[in-house]
């Protein structure tokens, strides 16, 4: 069955989220997996969360997409329970996180809509800034508003260490920074 764009985009906005635990490395094989064996009317998508950064090798540098929470695969439905049972049918799967038993628990509404808001079909853009004294400033990208989230900026990697609330605790993620100068004057 073919769920149109309009359908789908809205069912993902008003869908339940939920996060299964899988080997690292495995993560993109299991999201495919259950893509392609769990029925689309009990699952509306699964997901690997990416983000985008620069990396340098041979003299250049190069756009690449990494994963941001390693070892998670992300689910879609509003069916879960039905969900539940197809993902035992899959292997490598390590646990479905929010399972106690007889009720299975969703993301947070906080945390939906961080994926949501901060990523561009689950995948995070390249921002860019300046460092000005000991405070980053944000002139482009999915970053901006999120400075006091910063913990730390690798200028070398050309990364930025974030601090989010996922699975119901703080944890840090790695995002692409391009640091076009250490003062405003010189960009």
């Amino acid at each position: 069955m073919w769920i149109g764009e309009a359908y789908l985009k809205e069912a993902i906005m008003s869908s339940n989220w939920y996060v299964i635990q899988v080997e690292r490395r495995k993560e993109e094989e299991i999201a495919a997996i259950c893509r392609k064996q769990i029925a689309r009317d009990i699952l509306i998508d699964s997901f690997v969360p990416k983000y985008k950064r620069l990396r340098k090798y041979k003299g250049k540098w190069h756009q690449e997409e990494d994963i941001l929470f390693s070892g998670y695969v992300f689910l879609i439905s509003d069916y879960i329970d039905d969900v539940f049972q197809e993902l035992k049918k899959i292997p490598d799967l390590t646990k479905l996180l929010g399972n106690f038993g007889d009720y299975i628990s969703s993301l947070y509404e906080e945390e939906v809509n961080f994926l949501q808001t901060f990523s561009n079909d689950y995948v995070v853009d390249i921002s860019s800034g300046y460092i000005e004294g000991d405070n980053i400033i944000i002139i482009d990208g999915p970053l901006i508003g999120y400075e006091g989230r910063i913990k730390k900026i690798d200028r070398h990697k050309r990364l930025a260490y974030l601090e989010v609330k996922m699975f119901d605790q703080f944890t840090l993620v790695k995002v692409g920074l391009e640091v076009v100068s250490k003062n405003k004057n010189k960009i």
